[in-house]
């Protein structure tokens, strides 16, 4: 079942909490930006996977809640639209960052070339690289055009 929960992070009543199976829920809190599971704790075997694989930012800006579960910065990467992610250097040094997907021109075709032959037709364009504060994700997802009507 999905609905609206308040979240354990930031207090914002608009985290999406998503029910994948009777042990096992996701949260997404559009207010701060910030994901959670009922399966990332610390010493969880999900977890050591995790970070194993995140870059030093996100593992920084880790939060433990009063229940146990560790949130961290969610990755937004919509190909036709953009990307919104966390950039900087350590968890008193970073913003929202996001970039606006492009189609791949001709002349730059052969650069984005995948492993079965064909070629992806958008790339992430980093010359519209823009920073948002911590507080305003809904506002860097707004910057790739999540919410507009297509």
């Amino acid at each position: 079942m999905d609905k609206l929960v308040i979240c354990k992070k930031c207090g914002s009543d608009a985290c999406y909490a998503q029910e994948v199976n009777e042990s096992i829920t996701n949260y997404q809190c559009m207010g701060c930006g910030f994901i959670s599971n009922s399966l990332m704790k610390p010493g969880t075997e999900f977890m050591q996977q995790q970070e194993e694989v995140l870059p030093e930012l996100y593992k920084d800006l880790f939060f433990t809640d009063s229940e146990g579960h560790i949130w961290m910065p969610s990755t937004v990467n919509i190909p036709t639209m953009g990307m919104v992610f966390a950039n900087g250097t350590d968890k008193l040094n970073w913003a929202w960052a996001a970039v606006k997907a492009v189609q791949i021109n001709e002349a730059e075709k052969e650069a984005f070339k995948k492993k079965d032959g064909s070629y992806y037709e958008y790339r992430m364009d980093m010359e519209t690289l823009k920073n948002f504060s911590e507080k305003e994700y809904i506002d860097a997802l707004e910057y790739i055009g999540v919410f507009s009507k297509q």
